[in-house]
């Protein structure tokens, strides 16, 4: 396999501070992940998400996403070019979700059954098989470092009943994920190239609002013997102290000497708390989707508070000052807040780009600094 998990070193509240390394290079744990959906985070370049310190964004690890690439350039295509690293010019780690969310969200353009998911594109309305071998053959020819197995993500609210069925085929599709991509993992495009290193496929824990259900698939997978875990059917909508709940008890379970990540979390001081807690990787879409809506993140001055900026605000049409005046980014050391209101007012295609930076420079400072704490 090609990953290995140091903790050097854990705090009284659970949270560790560890190394994560990977075919594609080692990442500094805890790890915020920024998501390229299609390939690409968006508006932002692989040379800016790369570097380090003042000159850009510093990302170690980021996402793709299976289902969109499946769909639009195509898997094989992908393939062919070598995998998604050099389709994109990454040569860091990634990782790919396994299009089970996405899936997930097309309620009215899907169908479930025990072998798998029937849907149709969103882009153009083709039909669609996803099976738990199909999705391991799409990532494995994707070639991300780390894999996720096939999953359901249950709506919120759902019954215990409905979310125990839920998770039962979750578990199933697990158990075969992971005999697809054992046997096949040899064919990753970059096995070779990596000494014969091959990808890592993590399970997934469900379970819903539940508990007893958290405990109960934790308890499965880790049966099933994953070099990492993930807590997936979060912040779908539940209140925040339930997501928090519903990690806690998870974590409890899932081994104290392998990765865990949760999956699509969240707000800025979410990723903190979960991160102290002993969460090793997150992802969320809100820093640059919230950048192209003109929503930045900054901390009000002399405190640790987050805060969201508004930027189409008209209180910021002659406001000199950076977005935060505590940050280091390239957009707070050369923009202003009047500046950057009036890109988005004008509906510039550089707002998106210079909102974008700042806010994944903002989550990847946080964690920096959590990771300092936890060493501390």
């Amino acid at each position: 396999m090609g990953l290995k998990f140091e903790v050097l070193k854990t705090s009284d509240g659970g949270g560790r501070r560890g190394v994560l390394s990977l075919p594609h290079g080692d990442v500094q744990t805890p790890v915020f992940m920024p998501v390229g959906t299609a390939a690409t985070v968006k508006a932002v370049p692989q040379d800016v998400l790369e570097t380090n310190g003042a000159s850009g964004v510093g990302a170690r690890i980021i996402l793709a996403n299976t289902y969109h690439l499946y769909l639009r350039p195509g898997h094989e295509l992908v393939r062919r070019m070598g995998g998604v690293h050099k389709f994109m010019g990454w040569d860091r780690p990634m990782l790919t979700d396994s299009g089970g969310f996405q899936v997930f969200s097309l309620s009215k353009l899907r169908k479930i059954s025990d072998e798998g998911v029937e849907f149709r594109s969103h882009l153009d309305g083709s039909k669609h098989f996803f099976s738990p071998e199909h999705s391991m053959d799409v990532q494995i020819a994707l070639g991300a470092d780390v894999a996720m197995v096939f999953d359901e993500c249950v709506e919120t609210p759902a019954t215990w009943e409905r979310t125990k069925q839920s998770m039962g085929l979750t578990h199933a599709w697990a158990a075969r994920s992971k005999e697809r991509f054992e046997a096949e993992k040899h064919r990753v495009p970059w096995f070779e190239e990596r000494g014969g290193q091959t990808q890592n496929l993590f399970g997934i824990v469900q379970g819903g609002m539940y508990a007893d259900l958290r405990k109960e698939s934790a308890e499965r997978l880790v049966e099933m013997e994953f070099p990492g875990y993930a807590i997936g059917g979060l912040a779908v909508g539940e209140p925040r102290e339930v997501t928090r709940e519903m990690i806690a008890r998870t974590l409890e379970v899932l081994p104290k000497d392998k990765p865990v990540y949760v999956m699509g979390v969240g707000y800025p001081d979410e990723i903190e708390e979960y991160g102290k807690m002993g969460v090793d990787m997150m992802d969320c879409v809100l820093p640059t989707r919230a950048a192209r809506h003109g929503l930045l993140f900054m901390r009000e001055p002399g405190s640790s508070t987050v805060v969201r900026m508004n930027i189409k605000k008209k209180e910021y049409a002659e406001d000199q000052r950076p977005i935060d005046e505590s940050c280091t980014c390239r957009v707070c050391a050369r923009y202003t807040r009047a500046y950057l209101r009036h890109l988005y007012s004008s509906g510039e295609a550089l707002s998106a780009v210079l909102n974008s930076i700042h806010n994944l420079a903002f989550y990847l400072d946080t964690m920096e600094r959590v990771r300092g704490e936890l060493a501390g």
